[in-house]
Parts: C-alpha cells; structure tokens; sequence
C-alpha cells in the first residue's frame, strides 16, 4: 500500500486542508488501486454516519505536513488530550528530572534531654499529585516522621501549620470547571495540599454479631480511619445498606445497616477538607516513628513566624515520570499539579495556550482554561495537534517526547489491544467528557512516523470512540514499534475518570 500521495495530490491535500476540510472528492482524485486514502474515506463515511456531530481529524507525516483531513482547522473541545500539551510544556519550563519537595520545616532545637523540639515548625507541602498514596508510588509522610525521629525529635508541641514554598497553602475547586463534575473522583479539590490525590478510602466490614457495629478495617490514606464516625449497625443477613455522609469539619459519617454475612464494602470519594485529611495522616506518620505530638494551642502565633532550617524533607519522582502517570491514568489532579508547579500565579492557562501556539505555529482556534482538560471552556484544532506532536520533539526539551504518553494496550489505551496492533506501534492520548471523544498521538509505521489527531464533539460519545479506535487500527495494519528511553512508572493502569486505589487493610 502507498503511504504517501503523488505530490501533485499531497500539495493539492496540504492546501485545502489548511483551509479547513479536504473534500472527499479531491482526497479521491487519484486514480489508482484501493490506497490509503480510500480506506480513510470509507473509514470516515462510517464514522460520520454512526457518530452525527462536529468531527475534526488530521493525519500528517513526522513533519507535520497534512496527509489527509477533515475539518483540520476546526476549533473543538478537547478534553483530556490537553494533558499532552501540559506536560510538554512542564518538561520545557522545569526539565525532565525535576522533583517536587516535601518538607518539615522550622526554626529551633532539640531539647536532648527529653526529645522536645524547642522552637517553631511547619509542614510545606507544594503540590506534589505522588505524595502519600499508599497504594502507588510516591513519598510518604511516614519517611518525614522517620527523619525527624533520626535526627532526635521525641515530641512535638502546637497546632499543624501549613504553608508552601511560596507561601500560604491551599486546595479549592477549580474555576475553569464545571459543577457538574464538583464531588466526583476525577475532580478532586486541587492546590499546594495535595494527598492521596485528595481522595479518601473508607472499608467497613460487619460487627462480629448481630447488633454490633460495623468495623473499620482500612483507610486511606493512613490515619484517615480518625475523620469516620460509625452510626451503622450489623443485622441478619448478607444485604449491605451503609451510605457514607460527609460531615462538618471534613469528616464522615456512616449510617445504615450490614448483614452480618455480607461482605466489605469501600468507600472512596474526594476529600472535602484535605487539611482536616493532612492532620489525621501527620498524626498517623508521627505515632508510627514514636514521636508525641503535643497541639498546644499556645504555639500558633510562634509557628506562623517564618521557618529557617529544613528538619525533614522528601521528593518526588522526577517529572516525567509524573508526567508519564498522568497521561497513562489520565489524573487530573497530577494534569493540574504539573500546570501550577510549572507556572505558579493566576496566568498559568495563558502561559500553556502560548506555549502550544508557539511550539505548534497556530494561534487560530487555540485556547485552554485548565490544564487538565476538564474545562468545556478548552479549544484545539485537529491540525494545532498534528503540529505539536511534530515540532515539539525538536526543541530541546522534547526529547523522547513521545515515551510520555501510553502505548497501546496499556493504561487509557486498553482498548488497542496488543491482540490487534503490535506493542508499542501507538503512543498517545484520550480524552473524554460527556459531548467529546478525542484521540491524539503517534502511530509507527515502516514507512515514518504517523501524526494522528481526531476529535469529536457530539452525543454519540461511545460511537465516536469505537470509530477512533477504528482509525488507529486502519493506520497501524502495517505498524512499527516506536522505540526510545520509556519513563519508570508504576500503577498506571486507570481511566480517563480517576479509578481510585483500593483501601488498604
């Protein structure tokens, strides 16, 4: 099969397109045996017959330059493939290795004859989407409690103070989205407070008789178990009616029955108040290292004085390694971490829209409110993609670029099964909200790097999926894997919505 057009065509293709669709008549305006045209052709007559909505797709050689399109130019909502785009421009702004810190900080001494810290302290906590996720990699607070126990701290004494590097910190729900999505898993609370990936994880299993309590037997993060009250009850029987409430003060409540022969149940939701989650896991972390943590309210106007020397501190995985986790499991927690770690202040969308209309060369139809792609507010072109995915490995941060987004068969890309594609043929990125299906990324070919963007904005959701899914199979009949220096992560098999981890017991 012929990759490429006859250059009169390719030129005729390249300058409709940039236009805004290529006609089916001219992409067919070569007469020759079935080729790879013909086979898009027909792949998009189905597409558009089974998924009725606004379609943008681009096909381009490693270049950039238009193979075959339609709508290329369109500006269309593109949901999580904007992670593509922030991580691009994370890497560009901190580089590759860079780490998120930890710290427990303060100003003092230890007391040696009993322990005591003598003095002010604080924990700065900076964003960091890895800490405490006790079923996935990433820092602990424990590893903080072990540090301050070896350097001689037996005790503690005044309220937790938190701050960032950069000042005060916090977690609130993001203007740029929207309140449908407020309460859900994959829309967490984000900010410089940022544990478990702001989730909470509550597993409750029947009292050892009838009219006994409930148990709890795991929590997650550790410590967690201190925010549930347990109001529920254990019958006869094996049916489960437990509702898990939130609670003022960032706690929760569990209400309902358990039958007595009936099995765990786990709750997992976002954390309404993750200072309140903070507090309950700093405890945990310093009973586990032996540390008495005395919260003397008297210490609150001392602590709030700013802190000199750094007591205990831990990192993160190096960012594309973060990065790499974030477009596998598609987290929009981490999505957003990276935005603001990168461009700390209230222009940090505007910066990444600049970013992508530079690397890209198109300022047409190309905007983002989030970094995550959450926003209905996000703007992109099939074609601004197409030119991102081409230009931005050759700057000098996007080496290996492509290593950053998932291979088929793994991670949001399940559904490419390495049955159907050989591994590693596709490297690239879903996005999903409830009118939009998109799909962005490189496909291996023995004949050069495909660029493959295809968006759809409509009802027909699951339609149009199963068509993109389609399109990457037609492209990759005749793939080759994309090799290079693939990102140690690990847990990444996830969802375009956050899959919580489960409980730990």
């Amino acid at each position: 099969m012929q990759l490429l057009p006859p250059q009169a065509l390719r030129g005729l293709v390249v300058a409709l397109s940039l236009l805004g669709a290529v006609p089916l008549a001219a992409q067919q305006a070569a007469k020759a045996p079935p080729t790879l045209h013909d086979e898009l052709n027909a792949w998009f007559r189905t597409a558009a017959l089974r998924a009725k909505g606004e379609w943008g797709v681009a096909v381009a050689d490693e270049r950039g330059q238009l193979l075959w399109s339609v709508n290329a130019t369109r500006p269309l909502i593109p949901a999580s493939t904007v992670k593509l785009f922030t991580t691009g421009f994370a890497r560009t702004v901190l580089g590759g290795d860079a780490r998120q810190v930890t710290r427990v900080v303060g100003t003092g001494y230890v007391n040696l004859r009993d322990g005591a810290w003598v003095g002010t302290w604080a924990l700065e906590v900076n964003g960091d989407p890895t800490l405490e996720r006790p079923t996935r990699s990433g820092p602990m607070l424990r590893d903080l409690a072990t540090q301050l126990a070896e350097g001689g701290i037996r005790r503690l004494s005044g309220p937790l103070m938190v701050q960032s590097a950069a000042g005060a910190a916090d977690a609130r729900y993001p203007a740029a989205w929207s309140d449908r999505h407020r309460g859900r898993r994959f829309a967490p609370l984000i900010g410089t407070i940022t544990l478990n990936e702001n989730l909470v994880s509550f597993t409750v299993a029947p009292g050892p008789r009838v009219g006994a309590a409930p148990r709890l037997v795991g929590a997650v993060p550790d410590g967690a178990g201190a925010l549930l009250t347990v109001r529920a009850r254990t019958v006869e029987g094996a049916r489960d009616r437990l509702r898990f409430l939130p609670a003022a003060g960032g706690r929760y409540v569990v209400e309902g029955t358990i039958g007595v022969r009936a099995r765990q149940r786990t709750y997992t939701g976002t954390a309404s108040d993750p200072v309140a989650v903070l507090d309950a896991a700093w405890e945990a972390a310093l009973t586990r290292a032996g540390i008495e943590w005395v919260r003397s309210p008297a210490m609150a106007a001392q602590t709030a004085t700013a802190a000199h020397l750094t007591l205990a501190e831990v990192t993160s995985a190096p960012l594309d390694s973060i990065a790499a986790e974030v477009n596998t499991r598609s987290v929009n927690l981490g999505a957003e971490a990276l935005l603001r770690w990168a461009a700390p202040g209230d222009d940090a969308a505007e910066r990444l829209t600049r970013h992508v209309q530079e690397v890209s060369g198109e300022t047409y139809g190309v905007h983002f409110a989030d970094g995550s792609g959450l926003s209905f507010d996000d703007r992109a072109t099939a074609y601004s993609f197409v030119k991102y995915l081409a230009n931005f490995p050759a700057t000098p941060a996007g080496r290996n670029f492509p290593l950053l987004l998932p291979a088929n068969g793994a991670g949001t890309l399940r559904s490419l099964s390495t049955s159907s594609l050989s591994p590693g043929v596709v490297r690239a990125k879903t996005g999903t909200l409830g009118n939009v299906s998109s799909l962005v990324g490189y496909l291996g070919h023995r004949q050069g790097m495909l660029l493959v963007s295809v968006l759809y904005n409509g009802p027909q959701v699951t339609a149009a999926k199963q068509q993109q899914w389609q399109l990457f199979r037609v492209l990759g009949a005749s793939g080759s894997s994309i090799f290079g220096e693939v990102p140690s992560i690990e847990g990444t098999m996830g969802g375009d919505d956050l899959r919580a981890p489960p409980p730990q017991p």
